[in-house]
């Protein structure tokens, strides 16, 4: 994997663009050539994959990416790093440079015949946005096998928690809706420029069936219920979404669920019994 970017390289490209990272965006550039290369090696692609990468910044993980896979689709909300993108990679990575294409977008207003099907999903994603962009990529396209994404660790522990941890709750519980993740090492603060004050966590994933028969937008809404009030049983959680205690209580009991229990210990197949169980007292 040769022309990765370094410190160098990295420093030397942003002051060509006039480009100083900035917070709004969560801009933490990766300028460590060996981080890079654990992240595509962690994100076990096969040569026909096609990867959505969203945040390449100045293409530290892109020309990574390139070689290992048969197209990646780069999103950039950043005009400037956009438009510099397909030159560092004809300069950088000239055989696989036909490789890219490059949209300057918010990844959040991606719709699915921008890309049409990709299998993979690898990205150093800004830590501000990285749950609502997992989760959005994940509902839009369906096609994604697999990922990878590097995000704040304190957020790669929420993704890979398990019910009954402190850390569980709604970015768990609607990652599992899509897929099984777990966490695939951490990343110290010193491989980004600007160097982050906290550290980093790779989350791997695999794309699954959801539970058969739910949907997808009832079991959501019980889940968001359920964790606004995590303290509270899920019989008091779940009263303004049923209409009373008493008949949450009731489609509780219906789907298995003790109503004395808390959001923080059910599975994703247990919330979509509970909005199943509603549904089915609606018709």
């Amino acid at each position: 994997m040769t022309g990765l970017l370094g410190p160098a390289e990295i420093r030397e490209l942003a002051a060509r663009l006039g480009v100083m990272p900035t917070k709004s965006l969560g801009q933490n550039f990766v300028h460590d050539p060996n981080t890079v290369r654990r992240i595509v090696r962690a994100a076990d692609l096969s040569p026909d994959d096609v990867v959505v990468e969203v945040g390449p910044g100045l293409g530290s993980l892109t020309l990574g990416l390139l070689p290992a896979c048969a197209h990646v689709y780069a999103i950039e909300i950043d005009p400037v790093l956009a438009g510099r993108l397909a030159l560092t990679a004809e300069e950088r990575a000239p055989e696989h440079a036909d490789r890219l294409t490059i949209m300057n977008r918010d990844a959040l207003k991606l719709r699915p015949e921008d890309v049409g099907e990709p299998s993979a999903l690898v990205a150093n994603l800004p830590y501000n946005v990285a749950v609502p962009v997992v989760l959005h990529l994940l509902a839009i396209l369906p096609s994604l096998r697999h990922g990878l994404v590097m995000v704040q660790k304190e957020v790669a522990d929420r993704l890979t928690a398990a019910p009954g941890s402190r850390v569980y709750g709604v970015p768990s519980v609607k990652l599992a809706w899509y897929a099984s993740a777990r966490a695939a090492g951490r990343v110290p603060p010193s491989v980004f420029w600007p160097v982050p004050n906290v550290d980093s966590g790779l989350v791997a994933f695999a794309g699954r069936q959801p539970p058969a028969g739910a949907d997808r937008r009832e079991t959501f809404a019980v889940i968001d219920y359920a964790f606004a009030q995590r303290r509270k049983t899920l019989r008091a959680a779940l009263a303004g979404w049923a209409g009373s205690a008493g008949a949450a209580a009731e489609i509780l009991v219906r789907a298995g669920v003790d109503p004395q229990a808390r959001g923080e210990s059910l599975t994703i197949e247990q919330f979509a019994a509970i909005a199943a169980a509603r549904l089915e007292e609606a018709a």
